[in-house]
Parts: C-alpha cells; sequence; structure tokens
C-alpha cells in the first residue's frame, strides 16, 4: 500500500517536472522562434523598404519616359497640321493665282477682240465713205467700169474696152444704131458699145444703172456678156 502511494506521489512529482521541462522548452523554443523570426523579419521588412524607392525611381522615370513620348507625338501632330495649313494655304494662293490669270488672259483676248471688231468697223466705214471721183469723160466712165467689173471677177482691160468702144460708137454714150437687122428686128444696138435692150437686161452687173445710154452701166454689161461668149472684150475685135 505504501509502496503504491510513492509511486503515485512519484508519479505525480515526474508529471509535474515534466510539464515544467516541458514549459521551458516550449519557452526556450518560443525564445528561439522569436528570435530566428526577427531577423527574418527584419530582414524582409528591410529589403522591401529598400525596394519602394527603386520602384518609385522606376515608376518616375516610366511617367517621364511617357510625358516624353506624348510631347514629342503633340509637337510632331502640331508640325503636321502647321504643314498641312501652309500647303492648303499655298495651294489655295497658287489656285487664286491661276484664276486671276485666267481673268486676265480673258479679258486681255476680249479687249483684242473688241478692238479688232472696232478697227474693222472703222475700216469698213472709212470705206463706205470714201468716194472716189471719176470724171465725166471717157477715160473716168472706163476706169469707174473696170473698178467695178474687178469686183465681180469679170475679166477686161482699158485698152480692150477703149478700142471696142471707139470702133462701135466712137465714144458717144447716146449714139444708136438704127440701121442693122437688130433695128429691123425693133431692138437697135444702143450706148457706147452697141448693145440691144435684151442683153443689155441679161448681163447687167449688179450697182450700176438699169439705164441703157448710162455709160458705165453700158460698158459693163457688154464686158460681162463679151466675157462669157468670148473670154473677154478683149478678144473681141468686130461687132458681137
Amino acid at each position: 500500500m505504501p509502496k503504491n502511494i510513492f509511486s503515485r506521489v512519484q508519479s505525480r512529482s515526474l508529471t509535474r517536472h515534466h510539464k515544467i521541462a516541458m514549459a521551458g522548452v516550449a519557452t526556450l523554443g518560443a525564445a528561439a522562434i522569436g528570435f530566428s523570426a526577427v531577423p527574418s523579419g527584419a530582414s524582409t521588412k528591410t529589403t522591401t523598404e529598400a525596394a519602394q524607392p527603386a520602384a518609385v525611381a522606376y515608376s518616375n522615370q516610366q511617367i517621364k519616359d511617357v510625358k516624353a513620348s506624348v510631347t514629342d507625338q503633340m509637337a510632331s501632330a502640331s508640325l503636321k497640321a502647321e504643314q498641312i495649313a501652309a500647303k492648303k494655304k499655298a495651294d489655295a494662293a497658287a489656285a487664286a493665282k491661276k484664276k486671276a490669270a485666267a481673268e486676265a488672259a480673258k479679258k486681255k483676248a476680249e479687249a483684242a477682240r473688241q478692238a479688232k471688231e472696232a478697227a474693222s468697223r472703222a475700216a469698213k466705214r472709212a470705206e463706205a465713205k470714201k468716194v472716189v471721183s471719176y470724171p465725166n469723160n471717157l477715160d473716168g466712165w472706163i476706169r469707174e467700169s473696170l473698178a467695178i467689173l474687178k469686183k465681180h471677177d469679170i475679166p477686161a482691160s482699158y485698152d480692150g474696152i477703149h478700142r471696142n468702144i471707139m470702133r462701135e460708137s466712137s465714144g458717144n454714150p447716146k449714139a444708136i444704131n438704127n440701121w442693122d437687122i437688130n433695128a429691123i428686128n425693133g431692138i437697135p444696138s444702143k450706148g457706147l458699145l452697141q448693145v440691144i435692150p435684151p442683153t443689155f437686161k441679161t448681163w447687167h452687173v449688179p450697182g450700176t444703172s438699169w439705164d441703157i445710154y448710162d455709160p458705165v452701166a453700158n460698158i459693163t454689161a457688154a464686158c460681162n456678156y463679151a466675157a462669157d461668149k468670148y473670154g473677154s472684150m478683149d478678144n473681141v475685135d468686130s461687132a458681137y
């Protein structure tokens, strides 16, 4: 019985001892753990705190780079916009200059055309006002007739006309043949070149009198007829 009590006491005593030992070990272990944890924590904290400035510096550098890039892009865009605006302005100025030159050329051409027309009208007026005076004699009649014949492209020469006038009427504009076959037929030859009325009417030249005795009208009608039948009054050497 005592033995058992001792055993129980001893058991209890060992148990308490063990507990104290275990507590000490636990305390020492906690201290060790704590001791080992502190440096580790301190080291981690130090490393993090040391890394933060580098990260901030890197981040600032990135921001600076981005700002610089944006600034460059904005400057480039601004320069391009200025260049485009300058080109548009230059193109507009060139177009305006070209248009002004075209308008000036058009006005110049119109002015030249009007001047040409004015000069033409003036020349026509001068020509209309210009009166060529021919003497009222055989020489004047022949020369006036030649001027009219020339306008109508009817061939004749002064000598050819003069020669035939002298043979037919001796230069008398009122001469009339009352004895030949034409007179017998009721259509006597009349005037400087002894033209019968039907021939005078058929070969009358516009711009001359319808009076068969008019010297200029008689000559031009006779020359017109001779040009058609003989090629020219110059080829006539006898009655025709």
